[in-house]
């Protein structure tokens, strides 16, 4: 739970300097109170649902490319002309987890850093570990949610699948072995991998790079929006791969033909003509994508977390 650093000022250092001074944050704990503290998964919450409602738009083009391999004027083209009706199809899902996403990736980090080392500042291990663990716990919990909404948002699917009841009566269909591993959890060990290593790398750079930024005197609100754009646009970069296997992985419905995770990732290299380039094909809205989400996200997460500990310290 990060709370504001002692520290005493003039009255004049103190007008000069409030913005930087909610920014300067140290976890400590007194001993023997809990580590728990809920307060971190409400703000997670809120935080990924506010940034993903607005940012929808730009993921469906994004999603389309993935599929298609298509130019970003023909993504959007193909979008205008299925009509507004279907511009929101398959938002539901992604809203849904999402929010549940903000609340076990910042909840389950708080907790497990808290529980690595009661009193900070915490090493770049522990941070890496505990950002690891709770991309675990992202995965396990939220893939069926990101298996039907690739499903939904599959052009080539609505007339099959035109709604979210009509795909999980599918996946009921199966056997219980199948719902599992063709069903709800297909391309569960990709999402793994890319999960807990994006986590791992989110946490591990993000208060490293918002504390040399608030160290410039910018606004409070800039080092939290630039540490989450450009950290979480590299991230994206780098697991960029996964994130189109996956998203091609769970496109697949039927338990007649559902390639395996080897063939799949045959079939992306196959279809993107064998170069890496063409796998990157649509990372122009990736870096928009990722720049905007985990910017707004941060700096969400960022003034929720500012506004909680004013409240706490006026109280007190």
């Amino acid at each position: 739970f990060f709370h504001l650093h002692p520290v005493v000022l003039s009255m004049e250092e103190q007008n000069n300097s409030a913005g930087k001074e909610l920014q300067h944050r140290t976890r400590a704990e007194v001993p023997g109170k809990k580590i728990w503290h809920s307060q971190a998964y409400t703000l997670g919450a809120i935080s990924n649902f506010m940034s993903t409602f607005l940012t929808f738009p730009i993921y469906k083009v994004v999603f389309r490319q993935q599929i298609h391999a298509m130019a970003v004027s023909e993504a959007v083209r193909q979008l205008w002309h299925e009509g507004p009706q279907y511009f929101y199809r398959g938002i539901y899902p992604p809203l849904l987890s999402k929010t549940l996403q903000g609340t076990l990736l910042f909840g389950t980090y708080d907790s497990l850093l808290c529980f690595l080392s009661p009193v900070g500042p915490h090493s770049l291990g522990q941070r890496w570990t505990a950002g690891l663990m709770s991309g675990v716990v992202e995965a396990v919990a939220l893939s069926p949610f990101e298996r039907v909404q690739n499903v939904l948002q599959d052009a080539r699917k609505q007339a099959c699948f035109p709604s979210t009841s009509s795909i999980l009566k599918e996946f009921n269909s199966y056997g219980l072995w199948g719902r599992l591993s063709l069903g709800y959890y297909r391309g569960f060990w990709p999402v793994l991998v890319r999960n807990s290593l994006g986590s791992a790398l989110y946490f591990s750079f993000k208060d490293p790079i918002q504390d040399v930024l608030t160290r410039q005197g910018l606004p409070h609100w800039v080092p939290a929006l630039v540490s989450g754009s450009v950290n979480g646009t590299i991230t994206c970069l780098v697991l960029y791969p996964l994130i189109v296997l996956v998203a091609n992985m769970q496109s697949h419905i039927g338990w007649q033909r559902m390639p395996s995770l080897w063939a799949s990732a045959q079939d992306v290299w196959d279809t993107r003509g064998r170069k890496i380039l063409l796998i990157y094909r649509g990372g122009s809205l990736i870096i928009l994508r990722s720049s905007v989400t985990w910017g707004l996200t941060t700096a969400i997460h960022d003034f929720l977390q500012r506004k909680a500990h004013t409240k706490k310290e006026m109280k007190d």
